[in-house]
Formats: C-alpha cells, structure tokens, sequence
C-alpha cells in the first residue's frame, strides 16, 4: 500500500510518500522561519497563505521524487489537528481534493498522533508497548502507548510546555527566532553552575510538568545586567539544564509507575542532543532504552503523517467527503488498531 500525506498544522508545509514494503520514498519540507522571523512568532494568516502556495509544489516534488503517478497511490493522508485551523484548512481542503480527483480514500490524521508514531521511521523502531515523552513548542507530555490508537495520559504540562519555555527564555536573551535550536546552541558555551533555575514540581510525587515559571525567574536573573555573549551562553545552559533534567526525571517516574522499560522521545524539544544524552544515560543504568527519530522528523513533517495515515488506511478507516480540521482534538478520542504485523516503515 502506498499514500501521499501532507503536513500543514503550523509553520511547516511539507509532503511524503510512503510504502507499506518499501518505506519511506520520498519528503519535503518547507520551513516558514523567515516569513515569520521579523514577527517573532508564527503569524497565523501569512502561514494559511504561505501554505496555499507551497503544497502542491511539495507534492509534485516528492510524487516525482518516489517516481510514483497518482493512480499507484492508495490513499491519501492529512493533518487535521490540533493546530491553526487556517493552516490545517488548506493542507485538508488539497488532500481531500486530490483523493476525490483519483478515486482513492482520504482520512485526516491527529497531529500528536504523528509525533507518537515517528519513531517507526527508524531502522530499529521501538516495540510496544512502551512509554512516549512528546515535548514540543505546544506540547509536553507523557503518555502511555499500548499500540496504535491506544493512548493513556500520564502527565502533562500544567503551563507553558517545554519547547515554548525554550523558545520564551530565548527571546529574553535577545536571541533570534526561532529561539529554542538557538538557546540550545550557545548554551554549549555556558558554564556549568553559573546559574540555577528552579525545577518545577520535581519535589513532589507525579507526572505533571510546569515551565512558566522559568522565564521569570530568567527576567530577574538577567535584570540591569547587560546581556554580552557570556552571560548569555551562562543563561541558556541555566535554562537548558533545568528543562532536561525536569523532563528526565519525569520520563523516569513514568517508566517505574507503567512497569515499562522502553521510552520514545518525540517532538521538537526532542532534537535537543542534551536531552538525548542525559535520557539514555539515565535509563541505561537502569537497564531501559530510549528510542528517537531522526531530527527531521522531530519538528514537524509529513512523513510521520504518513506513517499514521498509512497504519490506519491500511486497516479500513477513512474519512467522508467533508473537509475536517479541529483546532484541539483530544488523543484519547482515537480508535485503537488491532494489527499482529510489524510495523517497520524505514527505507528498505
């Protein structure tokens, strides 16, 4: 079985291809980082528009890229949420389009569902059950995965989520957008105990994570002081710092209350090397494994669209001729799969 999905939640167009047997054939991205730079932010309307213009090139692209023609594909996916309803309706509005166009299924996919499920990109994708960490600009959660559409919530931010107080702490230090790769980059030059920051709710029993805290306590830290490269580079290590190790040890806990030994990491947050390399030295001596995705697919693209579309395409579901895009969406709403079958969707 082969699908088209297509990616359009927020900031990022983006296009893949998938096969059932012979992976991942093809994806694109296009980031809208400059259009939004000057902002600051993601302007919701310039993205809506940028999209409109983006996708179908993307598509071409990478349909030319899996030397694949409309009538060899099986279906088509798309992101329906959570996410800027605007930018959702245009990546929904095209795929449900094309599907009528070439008589083949549409079904619109939960973004978090995505992220969950990018993992199964990997060569060696991780078994289930086991225990996901999703930490991005939008999301922080721990979240029990049984199997695809089985999904328990453990924990979440209560506030701001991981990726946000990167990105917040950054803009503080005068850092350019997007904030959170570069607070990671310069606090490789920090030192180490130059500042403290608080860790949240690590003094008391649960799974809940807060971070809105952080970036006040980064504004008293840094006031009238001026902010040169080494103070800046202290800072972000501080922050940094305190964000891993609130996320470490709550993976943690989640693994000992779920009696798993298998942890993903999925999300924008999750690209952090920091975080990868505290998180499996942590369950490494405890006898865990920690399972990634590549970097590309942990901030936001088509291919992990395509592996939750194609999974669930390939067991009956689709959608009907509406147009669907939610702006929240809950995970726990999602059917679950019964599948005995492997899922392994790296290239073959």
């Amino acid at each position: 079985m082969r699908i088209l999905a297509l990616e359009s939640s927020c900031d990022e167009s983006a296009a893949a291809v998938l096969d059932s047997a012979r992976g991942l054939l093809a994806h694109a991205v296009f980031s809208q980082i400059e259009l939004h730079r000057i902002y600051g932010g993601v302007v919701p309307e310039l993205a809506s528009r940028d999209h409109v213009q983006r996708l179908l090139p993307l598509l071409r692209e990478v349909l030319r890229a899996a030397a694949t023609a409309p009538g060899e594909l099986d279906g088509v996916a798309y992101t329906a949420g959570p996410g800027l309803v605007g930018a959702l309706l245009t990546g929904a509005a095209l795929a449900r389009s094309l599907a009528f166009a070439w008589g083949v299924p549409a079904l619109g996919v939960h973004h978090l569902e995505g992220h969950l499920l990018a993992p199964l990109l990997e060569p060696e994708p991780p078994p289930f059950p086991h225990v996901a960490l999703l930490a991005s600009g939008g999301h922080t959660m721990l979240i029990e995965v049984q199997g695809i559409g089985a999904y328990r919530l453990l924990g979440q931010t209560r506030d701001d989520a991981a990726g946000e107080a990167f990105d917040k702490t950054a803009k503080l230090l005068g850092l350019p957008y997007p904030g959170g790769p570069e607070l990671a980059r310069i606090a490789e030059q920090g030192r180490a105990g130059a500042f403290v920051f608080p860790r949240p709710m690590l003094d008391r029993p649960g799974l809940e994570f807060s971070f809105s805290g952080l970036k006040t306590a980064v504004l008293h830290a840094v006031r009238d002081r001026v902010l040169d490269d080494t103070l800046r580079a202290d800072v972000a290590r501080g922050v940094q710092e305190a964000i891993v190790e609130c996320l470490c040890v709550k993976a943690v806990r989640a693994l000992d209350e779920t009696d798993c030994e298998v942890l993903t990491v999925s999300g924008g947050v999750g690209a952090n090397q920091q975080l990868r390399t505290t998180l499996t030295r942590a369950l490494a001596s405890r006898g865990a494994r920690a399972y990634y995705p590549r970097p590309e697919f942990c901030t936001d693209n088509a291919a992990m669209i395509a592996v939750a579309g194609l999974a669930r395409l390939a067991a009956g579901q689709h959608d009907d001729l509406a147009i669907g895009a939610r702006a929240q969406w809950a995970l726990d709403s999602l059917p679950p799969l019964i599948s005995s079958e492997p899922l392994r969707y790296a290239n073959s």
